[in-house]
Parts: structure tokens; sequence; C-alpha cells
């Protein structure tokens, strides 16, 4: 875990997660997958230093992550599929609306369906 004054450093490749939109742990948050009280002690990574989940990333703004091996998506089921890229693209592009947004609470970060889930409603 990095001090405050350094910043982020990613676990895979050692280099500084410069943006919240490169950012797995917090991609991880909005998708539901990481919760809040963990943010601090979770290790980062960039979002493309996770390939598994980076691949279904479709999005003109963000380069196509290709995956060998049986996590393949092009080896997975396509509805399925389809459904992981609509909800991580959703989600990776919520990271870039909230880097350009000030005032939003942390717990605000996640996708709407992931906060009614969280609310119990």
């Amino acid at each position: 875990m990095a001090r405050c004054e350094e910043g982020y450093r990613c676990d895979v490749c050692g280099q500084d997660v410069e943006h919240l939109w490169e950012s797995d742990l917090y991609l991880r948050y909005v998708l539901g997958q990481v919760e809040a009280e963990t943010l601090h002690t979770t290790r980062e990574r960039h979002i493309r230093c996770n390939p598994t989940l980076a691949q279904f990333i479709v999005d003109p703004d963000f380069a196509p992550v290709t995956v060998e091996g049986p996590f393949d998506k092009r080896q997975l089921d396509p509805s399925f599929v389809r459904q992981q890229e609509r909800l991580v693209t959703r989600a990776w592009r919520r990271l870039r609306e909230l880097a350009h947004r000030e005032g939003v609470s942390l717990l605000d970060y996640p996708l709407p369906e992931v906060r009614a889930r969280a609310s119990g409603r």
C-alpha cells in the first residue's frame, strides 16, 4: 500500500495509477465487487493490468484488450459476454464521469443498481 503522498501504485506493473478511469480498484467498486470499507486496504492496479475484466470494456475511448486462454471472452457464452460488456462499459464510463465532477460522495460512485442493492431497495 502506498503512502498518502505517493498516490496508488499498480500491484502488477508498479507504475502509478494516475487517473480514476485507469483504476481497477475503483472500477470494481463501481461494479459492487469491492466494499467501500475495504477500498483503503485493497491492492490497486490499472484496469489494463487486469485483462480478464478489461476485455469487457467496449468504448471508442478504450483500446480493446484481448485475453488468451480459458477466460477469453470469445470462448464464453455470447449472452453472458454481451451482459458483461454492457455492465463493465457502463461502470468504466461512470469512472470517466466521476473524474470530471467535484463533490460526489464516495458512496454515490457505484452504479445505481449497486447502490439500490446496498440500501436494500
